[in-house]
């Protein structure tokens, strides 16, 4: 996508990216918060029935982000990543390939690594919210779709939208 008011500017490439794109109804400044303080982010970060039991923000570039994220048979989904740019209330970019410190993760890399950037722009009283998730290769991509990030994702911010009308 070029850079625009309203666009990211990252170049898409369909084969190995996702993008969920929305204008909610709260502004930048409680999605952000949402998205940057622990205790704001685990009511809503992965859709229920799952919960998000755990998570470490250390919001600066080489900071970590980590959640623990449980299911309903007692699964568990442990994610450490690494904050590449955090820019208040705009943009806020991490990747599961990187641990805090930009260490090089081989847990990250037998996953599934991908890059998630998420871009606020104000859209009259609400937020226009892009999540790109960017992968390595066209299978982590498909895998990534198939696992459900559509439907994932945006149940996720459909979560995080009535928990930031709260704030």
């Amino acid at each position: 996508m070029a850079k625009s008011d309203n666009k990211p500017d990252i170049n898409i490439d369909p084969k190995l990216d996702l993008v969920l794109e929305r204008v909610v109804d709260v502004p930048p400044s409680k999605v952000w918060k949402a998205w940057t303080v622990p205790e704001h982010l685990m009511p809503w970060f992965c859709p229920k029935p799952w919960q998000t039991t755990e998570c470490e923000i250390d919001l600066r570039p080489g900071g970590k982000f980590r959640t623990l994220m449980r299911g309903p048979a007692g699964e568990s989904f442990d994610g450490t990543g690494c904050y590449l740019e955090v820019v208040p209330e705009r943009r806020l970019t991490w990747t599961s390939a990187l641990l805090p410190g930009y260490r090089p993760s081989a847990e990250g890399l037998r996953a599934m690594p991908f890059t998630a950037t998420i871009i606020l722009a104000p859209e009259g009283k609400g937020t226009r919210y892009t999540a790109i998730a960017q992968h390595m290769d066209e299978d982590g991509c498909k895998k990534h779709a198939a696992m459900g990030f559509t439907e994932g994702w945006g149940k996720a911010l459909e979560q995080l939208v009535d928990y930031a009308k709260a704030l």
